[in-house]
């Protein structure tokens, strides 16, 4: 007997350091267990997908400490750094979306985008049509 694992999709718009991270852990963990799993990215969390280290301009983290010190300290306890969830997106399958609309609030009409990551820009219509029937869809 065959079962399908229903899909997860995330629409991350906090730019806070921690969301972004659990938004990263959620998504990958997913994908890792078989489940379909498509992160839409949008607001100040969109700051992840830019090139040359946009990841830290990311908000500080709850605690208080910017997204360098964070992963730092992530690295060090030997938990799953930002770094390390971004690059394991494309070979887990995880399929990446940018909003659009976010892109433009923030002034970014061609914005030069990372290279280890597969980024399809769209609107909320196509997240939602991306989304199956059965389909978690979460947001953070």
């Amino acid at each position: 007997m065959t079962t399908t694992q229903p899909g997860l999709s995330i629409v991350l718009h906090s730019g806070g350091f921690d969301r972004v991270h659990y938004a990263l852990v959620m998504a990958t963990a997913a994908a890792a267990i078989g489940r379909p799993a498509l992160l839409f990215v949008t607001g100040r969390a969109l700051r992840l997908l830019l090139a040359d280290d946009g990841w830290m301009g990311l908000d500080p983290a709850d605690d208080g400490s910017t997204a360098i010190e964070r992963e730092r300290r992530f690295a060090e306890t030997n938990v799953a750094t930002l770094a390390e969830l971004t690059e394991s997106l494309d070979p887990l399958g995880v399929r990446v979306m940018a909003c659009e609309m976010g892109w433009r609030v923030l002034g970014l009409d061609k914005p030069a985008l990372r290279p280890d990551v597969t980024v399809e820009t769209a609107g909320v219509v196509t997240l939602l049509q991306a989304t199956p029937p059965g389909a978690h869809l979460i947001h953070l």
